[in-house]
């Protein structure tokens, strides 16, 4: 009984925590967590680095101090030192023993560097995927509340009556335009157009005599035009004509 009581209240509780997780929050803060971790992995391999660096350096100076000691080793036996021999073929073998030490630690710390870079090389390539995937879900997520958004108003002009008051309104418009023209054709029609074209014809000749009245009292009648246009041309043909005569006596003379 108590194990069922505590499976209904992990269960409850399971799904009020799954309720409150948003996917999209979570894969963005995965993201930026396995960015984080690339400083700390840098850091890391630095260390490992610099310990292999200073085992380095360490093997160096026991293989320089070998060089030296041997050589004074030598020195000390050429002049038949043996005591001083002695003593430095301690510190030799001392040396010797910490060269070899060195060695076994120098051999691990290059171990553990080449791992620190594969595994480094492993997580990021892993973590590109990951951010690669998550990117592309978060990217069809975004599609998908489009859609979503998009199908909601679609499905708002239906449901909600949008599209049938839209449809409400051009039919309306449409009626209104359609009663404006035909009032307008029956207006006209009403009208008797012949008539006011007759009336503004006569107006129009009405305004011609008031016109040419004018142009008499002032001497500029049609008639009197006409006759000093016919006056002009003549004199400008008898003037042609003479000139034409005095040019022929002209040549004749010479």
């Amino acid at each position: 009984m108590f194990q069922r009581f505590i499976r209904a209240i992990k269960s409850m509780f399971g799904g009020f925590v799954s309720s409150m997780e948003d996917p999209k929050l979570i894969l963005e803060q995965n993201i930026r967590e396995l960015n984080d971790q690339i400083p700390q992995m840098n850091e890391n391999i630095a260390t490992v680095k610099a310990n292999a660096v200073m085992l380095k350096k360490e093997v160096d100076r026991y293989e320089k101090q070998i060089s030296e000691v041997t050589s004074k080793i030598k020195s000390a036996i050429n002049a038949d030192r043996d005591d001083l021999a002695e003593g430095y073929a301690l510190q030799l073998e001392k040396a010797r023993e910490n060269l070899e030490h060195s060695r076994e630690q120098l051999k691990f710390a290059d171990q553990a560097y080449e791992k620190a870079l594969k595994v480094k090389k492993a997580f990021m390539r892993e973590k590109d995927k990951k951010i690669k995937e998550a990117r592309e879900a978060l990217r069809a997520s975004e599609r998908a509340e489009w859609q979503g958004r998009v199908a909601d108003a679609l499905e708002s002009f239906e449901t909600g009556g949008l599209d049938q008051t839209h449809n409400e309104m051009l039919s309306r418009l449409n009626e209104n335009t359609a009663r404006n023209e035909a009032r307008m054709e029956i207006a006209l029609e009403s009208v008797d157009t012949e008539t006011m074209e007759i009336e503004a014809n006569a107006e129009k000749l009405r305004a011609q005599e008031l016109v040419n009245q004018f142009k008499q009292e002032m001497g500029k009648s049609p008639k009197t035009e006409e006759k000093e246009k016919k006056i002009d041309v003549e004199e400008s043909e008898k003037t042609s004509t003479d000139s034409g005569k005095t040019v022929g006596r002209d040549r004749a003379k010479s």
